[in-house]
């Protein structure tokens, strides 16, 4: 995630102001939102992302943002329906790290077939804000699960403009009590996860991402304010000794990864911590453009590629369950996407078919949400993409999807390029 500046920061107050007015729009607008027509994905070769297998020729029945039925016959009564002509339906994607805060980052991120997202933090809780807005209707999705700030040893200074109770932090967040006053203020905000910093950062030119942040007995005492209202935590960790920590300390998940150790990626199976590597934007920082434009990034990013590219090697061979992340903010200039981290994923090593599943099934499992989304089957959300050809043959194709569906509203409709009618 970028420095914020000041511009930055008057900017995402007048989004929050925005905000704001939208969600008090009136219950009108989420009348409107809230009928959502019943549609019939008619001739669909559907990819059942647990097992590989396709059923050919089938006719998807989406109702009130479900899945109501998949089958091989004709689409029922009353139903809209959208022939796909063969192409392939697959589960809606999970970006389950990124740093979402607009709502043209909602609508790119939509377009590049992403249907949830769990944000990585995101300033002023505006991640909060487009939660509700894609909850209550008010926007087609992508659906969001929130994180706030990050806990960290010196906080955003724009947090202490949303809470100018935690001010005699300014100076840093240096005791127990202090890290678990943070987490109890993004708790009160009604966040979903909790996001700490167990290193430094890789995306600023004066920190080293090696660097751990917290001990374990700190991180413990995250985790265990977190649980007290059931919500997990992500450990941003690039670093083997912070990753390690936050690993003992019981976190879910561990960001990054850049340079874990075999022992730290064991005791990572051992206790069942997801790893959302987050490779792609690694490419990014070791490149000129897209969200890391610095010379000293673009020789760190070269440095740390091939690293953290051996770690998700050792950690695909060893069973850690691997989950996609982007680690952008869908901005104008981001040239990262989940498409492209199951293309790595892939070229790393990984089948087409477990890349796949890093982005929906394991993705869902880690968000605690496998008995609703990730997978195309009957009463789970209506959260999908239609691609030209087989993703299990060319996993390429996810790149371009032609329609992408977001709790039973068509978010994106590419399927006919055809002219409508003819001048005169």
């Amino acid at each position: 995630m970028k420095v914020v500046n000041a511009r930055t920061i008057r900017r995402l107050v007048r989004l929050a102001v925005g905000l704001g007015i939208a969600a008090a729009a009136g219950a009108s607008a989420l009348a409107r939102q809230s009928a959502i027509e019943p549609v019939a994905l008619t001739h669909a070769n559907v990819v059942d992302v647990r097992t590989g297998r396709v059923l050919s020729d089938a006719t998807v029945v989406l109702r009130d943002g479900l899945i109501a039925s998949i089958a091989q016959g004709a689409p029922p009564a009353g139903a809209r329906a959208i022939d796909l002509k063969g192409k392939y339906l697959l589960p809606g994607l999970i970006d389950a790290h990124t740093h979402i805060a607009s709502l043209r980052a909602m609508r790119s991120a939509l377009a590049s077939s992403v249907t949830t997202v769990r944000s990585a933090g995101a300033a002023s809780y505006l991640d909060v804000g487009l939660r509700e807005l894609a909850r209550k209707g008010f926007l087609i999705g992508p659906d969001v699960l929130a994180s706030g700030y990050h806990v960290r040893t010196h906080l955003a200074e724009e947090a202490f403009l949303n809470e100018p109770s935690l001010g005699d932090l300014m100076n840093g967040v240096r005791t127990i009590d202090d890290i678990r006053r943070v987490v109890r203020v993004n708790l009160d905000r009604g966040v979903d996860w909790i996001k700490v910093n167990a290193t430094e950062r890789a995306g600023t030119a004066d920190t080293d991402p090696r660097q751990q942040m917290f001990t374990e007995e700190e991180l413990r005492a995250i985790v265990d304010e977190a649980a007290s209202r059931n919500v997990p935590v992500q450990a941003h960790a690039h670093g083997d000794e912070g990753a390690m920590a936050a690993v003992r300390a019981g976190v879910r998940s561990i960001e990054h990864g850049t340079y874990l150790s075999d022992a730290t990626l064991a005791l990572m199976k051992d206790k069942g911590t997801f790893f959302v590597p987050t490779y792609s934007t690694v490419v990014d920082l070791a490149e000129p453009g897209g969200d890391y434009d610095q010379p000293a990034l673009l020789v760190r990013g070269r440095h740390m590629l091939p690293r953290l590219r051996r770690a998700v090697q050792r950690a695909h061979r060893m069973g850690v369950k691997l989950v996609t992340g982007a680690d952008t903010s869908y901005g104008a200039g981001s040239v990262t996407r989940i498409s492209h981290e199951i293309g790595n994923f892939v070229e790393m090593g990984l089948s087409p078919l477990e890349a796949i599943q890093a982005a929906t099934t394991t993705a869902a499992e880690l968000l605690r949400l496998g008995a609703s989304i990730g997978a195309v089957e009957a009463g789970y959300q209506a959260d999908l993409i239609a691609v030209e050809g087989n993703p299990l043959e060319e996993v390429g194709v996810i790149e371009d999807a032609l329609l992408v569906v977001s709790n039973g509203r068509i978010a994106l409709d590419r399927l006919d390029f055809a002219k409508a009618t003819s001048r005169r």
